[in-house]
């Protein structure tokens, strides 16, 4: 009975301890459950208060009213990242410092005492935990760190939590919790879960943002677009009624344009006509005329003295109209050159002292006939020389110092050499000389009236051209003039009043590169060019008349041994471009074919002769020039062919995308001609 006793004590003490482990399992179970009920009815509860929420601020509030005491936390704030700064935690290390701006609050402190309410990624643990996207919990908060305030009192929070809200790696926002009492595991677990939700809800708010501004101004632009279209509606209606009237004038206009293009053919013809026959019949003069001046000097001169006085009278009249037609005939022989685009120069050093003699020899005799004044005043500041051609400068000269002593009855001609300011002038060889030189022919003449000063320059034109004009002369020498001061780089300016004289200004640059070309005034026909090797022999003997000697001839261009014979491939859709870089390639002995996108380049690879070098448009439909060069670089025989990319995109980034897919080079339009050629020697070497 004892024993059974006992054995009945040890199996009630065991059940008791059996049960004691359940009623604690159902206990922890039941303690666990409630913690799951109250972390999912909070998640849903304050979810659900976010949903259709569509302002920040509002959320914000929300969020720290609702979240703060749930957690049993008395102190919060909401910090945003600024809109333009939304980005990945890893890009907002220094360097790429985004910013945390506060918005709401729960019991917060506020402004003053140091508190702060804005703070870049990586700055304090707001910004820490901002830079690395992880939640910093910090236990044991030290005295006077932050305080809990209210109306009846403060103290020191036991603990803060600092959570970052994420979204796809952004980090969004940053929300900072302090309680009294320590945050429980489930607080925590309800903290990192209820961030997840809060990032979904910022991300969408802030993309619903974007989506209403878009729409704002998508409505705006459309509101502006239907104006125009009101606008040009009735536009359209005006453009209706004017266009009977231009319809009914069309047909009057195109009869009177074919017969403006009939006649414009017809004066370019005879125009050509005009000045084929100028320039030949200067020649055919001039040989005869010769033979007459020399005769007639020998007869006015009268070395054997067997004629009478009226006899050399008579010689000496001639000699005298005959050098007049001569005068005539070089100014129609230098008027046809530069309407034909064949007036030449040979700069050199001109010493000024050599010009003033000439101006001295030249212009002295004749106001000396008509008792003019005559002064020549030259700079103190000028150099010793300018370079241009001699022989041309006297001619101008000749030209406006004559003009001057011809419609001046009294007072006197000045001459004036000085230098002037290049920045004044538009002519670019003027204004990139290092200096610019003036020849100013002022003269007390009869003066020009200003309607005339437009004209005088004009071929054949004069002041007065009226038949019973009181000056004579063709008009040509002033037209002459000009084209040759544009042929050394310079221009004539011309000032006058009438009754009180003139004053003709030659600007020369005191140095000059390459001598300009003459303005081209017409094509000269081929007969005229094919003329030109007849006339050479007449041309030499003027040229020696002037104690001159004719032009050297141009050196013929060198060829570029590197380019000559090599065959290039030009792959673009676009045939102008293709046009263009041919002409300049074949000008340099190169054979050019074409492929218009880059499937042809290929099959135009494969075929006979061998191509030396490509140049690949990028931009191409179908397949574009990178993949073309690709598929080139994946053919063992083409691995070391040269290929030039060509684009007229030219964005940041083309140029390595094109170097990566194969290119050995890389330009963009518009193309350089002259550093392309470089790259295809370079290449071809």
């Amino acid at each position: 009975t004892r024993k059974i006793t006992v054995d009945a004590a040890g199996e009630v003490a065991g059940l008791k301890d059996t049960i004691n482990q359940m009623i604690a399992t159902l206990r922890e179970t039941t303690r666990a459950n409630q913690e799951q009920d109250w972390l999912k009815t909070n998640l849903a509860r304050i979810s659900g208060l976010m949903q259709g929420q569509r302002d920040m601020n509002a959320v914000a509030r929300l969020i720290m009213s609702e979240l703060t005491p749930v957690v049993a936390a008395q102190c919060g704030a909401f910090f945003l990242a600024e809109a333009a700064e939304i980005t990945a935690a890893a890009d907002a290390l220094p360097g790429g410092r985004a910013r945390l701006r506060m918005i709401a609050g729960y019991g917060y402190p506020g402004g003053g005492d140091g508190v702060q309410e804005s703070f870049a990624f990586g700055e304090t643990l707001v910004g820490q935990a901002a830079a690395e996207g992880t939640r910093i919990h910090l236990t044991d908060v030290p005295a006077g760190y932050v305080t809990i305030s209210s109306a009846l009192g403060s103290a020191p929070p036991a603990e803060l939590v600092v959570l970052p809200v994420l979204f796809e790696g952004r980090v969004l926002a940053v929300i900072e919790l302090a309680t009294f009492t320590p945050f429980s595991a489930t607080h925590l677990a309800f903290l990192d879960q209820i961030t997840e939700t809060i990032g979904v809800t910022v991300n969408t708010i802030i993309a619903n943002s974007r989506t209403e501004e878009l729409l704002t101004q998508s409505r705006r632009l459309t509101e502006e677009l239907q104006e125009r279209s009101e606008q040009l509606q009735g536009q359209q209606e005006q453009l209706r009624g004017t266009n009977t009237e231009l319809e009914l004038k069309n047909a009057e206009i195109e009869e009177a344009g074919r017969a403006l293009a009939d006649r414009a053919e017809q004066l370019a013809l005879s125009s050509r006509y005009k000045t084929e026959f100028l320039a030949n019949m200067s020649h055919e003069l001039r040989t005869p005329l010769n033979s007459l001046l020399i005769l007639a000097r020998l007869l006015a001169d009268n070395v054997s003295g067997n004629l009478t006085a009226e006899q050399v009278k008579y010689a000496t009249v001639i000699h005298g109209a005959g050098s007049d037609l001569l005068q005539l005939i070089d100014d129609i022989l230098d008027l046809s050159k530069v309407e034909a685009g064949k007036m030449d120069s040979s700069p050199a050093d001109v010493s000024f002292t050599s010009v003033i003699e000439y101006v001295e020899s030249m212009c002295r005799p004749l106001t000396s006939d008509k008792g003019l004044g005559f002064t020549v005043s030259i700079a103190d500041d000028l150099p010793p020389t300018l370079h241009t051609d001699g022989r041309r400068l006297q001619q101008i000269l000749r030209n406006l110092l004559s003009n001057a002593v011809k419609f001046t009855e009294s007072g006197e001609i000045r001459l004036v050499v000085k230098p002037v300011d290049r920045t004044r002038f538009q002519n670019p060889s003027l204004r990139r000389s290092p200096g610019v030189v003036a020849f100013q022919v002022i003269d007390t003449g009869i003066g020009i009236p200003a309607e005339k000063l437009k004209i005088i320059f004009e071929a054949f034109q004069q002041a007065d051209g009226t038949t019973s004009r009181r000056y004579g002369g063709t008009g040509l020498g002033l037209s002459i003039s000009r084209e040759i001061a544009h042929l050394l780089g310079g221009e004539i300016e011309a000032d006058s009043t009438v009754g009180k004289g003139s004053t003709f200004t030659l600007h020369l640059p005191m140095r000059r590169g390459a001598p300009a070309q003459p303005r081209e005034l017409y094509r000269p026909s081929p007969d005229l060019a094919r003329d030109s090797a007849r006339d050479s022999a007449r041309d030499t003997a003027r040229d020696t008349a002037r104690d001159t000697a004719p032009p050297a001839p141009r050196p013929a261009p060198q060829d570029d041994e590197t380019l000559i014979g090599k065959r290039v491939l030009i792959v673009d859709d676009d045939v102008r471009n293709v046009f263009a870089l041919a002409s300049a390639l074949e000008l340099h002995g190169m054979e050019v074919c074409y492929a218009d996108n880059g499937d042809s380049a290929l099959e135009a690879l494969d075929q006979p002769p061998r191509i030396d070098v490509v140049l690949m448009d990028v931009m191409m439909p179908g397949m574009d020039g990178n993949t073309a060069m690709a598929a080139i670089r994946a053919r063992r025989e083409h691995a070391e062919l040269p290929i030039i990319a060509v684009t007229a995109k030219a964005m940041n980034g083309d140029r390595e995308r094109s170097l990566d897919a194969g290119a050995s080079d890389y330009v963009s339009k518009p193309v350089d001609t002259e550093h392309l050629l470089g790259l295809l020697r370079d290449h071809l070497a």
